[in-house]
């Protein structure tokens, strides 16, 4: 099983373990595993007419990632038709350093209107979990060598927040003298 930081808007993040499993085809794959399988986008869009893979999506066993080369806005169609059927979408990290993920968030919550879990995926650090939160992410899978116990400390510290979020509003409201400037 999975272990996954699970921070859903208005509630406490939780360390959880879950069914969900990530999978990386191989050239020589060409069926989805049996049980809970989180998909690449791109088998998605090559397969979305196998009856066979429609009917796991249908049964709430398919969900799908994106990589950080997945232009969502091109699939606004095929991503809107897949919210009636997909119950997670992640976004894959092939290294923190790439901050393309973050955009993908961002643009699933505000254009695309996506209002079920975003699981961040990959090479994702704890340092990085309070700006995901911020963008739209609220499900986390780790590293395997980070410390989940600690990454349940990051989303709290910061108390003051200057700018609006997916998650959050601004606890300051800037003052006419800053404004003005």
């Amino acid at each position: 099983m999975t272990r996954v930081i699970s921070y859903p808007r208005s509630q406490s993040p939780a360390l959880t373990k879950t069914e969900w499993q990530i999978w990386h085809p191989k050239e020589s794959d060409d069926d989805v595993p049996q049980g809970k399988q989180i998909i690449p986008f791109t088998y998605w869009v090559l397969h979305s007419e196998d009856p066979d893979l429609i009917t796991l999506a249908l049964a709430g066993e398919i969900g799908v990632w994106f990589s950080a080369t997945d232009d969502v806005l091109k699939y606004k169609q095929l991503i809107h038709a897949g919210q009636k059927i997909w119950p997670i979408v992640a976004v894959h990290f092939s290294i923190f350093r790439d901050g393309r993920g973050y955009s993908t968030a961002a643009l699933l919550r505000e254009r695309l209107a996506w209002g079920g879990p975003i699981w961040a995926i990959g090479d994702v650090l704890v340092d990085q979990l309070f700006q995901l939160a911020r963008v739209g992410f609220d499900h986390f899978v780790l590293r395997s060598d980070q410390d989940h116990q600690l990454a349940l400390t990051q989303f709290e510290q910061f108390s003051v927040r200057m700018q609006d979020s997916w998650r959050y509003s601004r606890t300051i409201t800037p003052t006419k003298e800053a404004v003005a400037g």
